[in-house]
């Protein structure tokens, strides 16, 4: 499970630096919306694992 939480983190890294790296170079406007639209949706699938893996290692065996 951790990796699950690992990969939808870096997911939301990598187009949060792609974003970054795009507006630092000056490239299209219309590019960096785009990218920080999905980083805020990336952010926010994040999350539900996050909340989803905690919850389902508190409802385990034991």
């Amino acid at each position: 499970m951790d990796y699950v939480i690992m990969a939808a983190l870096a997911a939301v890294a990598i187009v949060l630096f792609l974003g970054l790296g795009n507006m630092l170079r000056g490239g299209s406007a219309n590019r960096s919306q785009k990218l920080m639209r999905w980083r805020v949706i990336l952010q926010f699938f994040a999350i539900i694992v996050v909340m989803l893996v905690l919850w389902l290692r508190g409802h385990g065996p034991g």
